[in-house]
Order: C-alpha cells, then sequence, then structure tokens
C-alpha cells in the first residue's frame, strides 16, 4: 500500500521557519516527479514546489526565495524548508509523488496544518 506521510507542520510566528517532510513507502517504481501543494479553506488547491527526478525545480512565486524543497531518493523522502514564514502562508501542505510507467500514478499526503499567526 502506498502512503505519503507529511510531518513537521505546527504553529509558527511570521517571519519563523518550519521543515516538513514526507516519507514515501510502498512505491515500487522511482518517483518521477515529487513535491508540495497548499490549500487554504476557500480556495483552489496551489503548487508550492515540485522537483523532477531530473533535478528540475518550480517554486511558486509567492514562495521564491523563502522556501527550498530538496530530495533524498535513497529515503523516498522529500523536504520542504519554508524561511521567512508569513501569515498567508498560512495552510494544509499537502505532498504528493507521481510515477510514471505504462500509465501515470498520482499520490497525496493526508495533509499537514501550517498556521503562521503571532
Amino acid at each position: 500500500q502506498v502512503q505519503l506521510v507529511e510531518s513537521g507542520g505546527g504553529l509558527v510566528q511570521p517571519g519563523g521557519s518550519l521543515r516538513l517532510s514526507c516519507a514515501a513507502s510502498g512505491i515500487n517504481f522511482r518517483i518521477d516527479v515529487t513535491g508540495w501543494y497548499r490549500r487554504v479553506p476557500g480556495k483552489e488547491r496551489e503548487l508550492v514546489a515540485a522537483t523532477t527526478r531530473g533535478g528540475t525545480t518550480n517554486y511558486a512565486d509567492s514562495v521564491k526565495g523563502r522556501f527550498t524543497l530538496s530530495r533524498d531518493n535513497t529515503k523516498n523522502t522529500v523536504y520542504l524548508q519554508m524561511n521567512s514564514l508569513k501569515p498567508e502562508d498560512t495552510a494544509v501542505y499537502y505532498c504528493n509523488a507521481v510515477v510514471v510507467t505504462t500509465r501515470v500514478f498520482e499520490y497525496w499526503g493526508r495533509g499537514t496544518q501550517v498556521t503562521v499567526s503571532s
């Protein structure tokens, strides 16, 4: 059974930092694309950052320069280092993984809450 387990969310003051982790298990193929999305109540889920197996990483404009995505392929784990957090970063953050074989398989974690507030 495929699982993406997120950790590292919580409450932080504006200007603070958090590091999210997402560990994938049960995936027998190499993950082609992995990253993080977030959702604020009443809004569409949006891409935060994603990276390909080849090393190409994309960030949402709103987080460029503040967030850093990294990936440990040996552990099937992806990290999101979030610095200089702002109240508008408050959301549920979801880990995502895509495996492309003869079909496309997409997996999601359950989400972790990040709250930026003083």
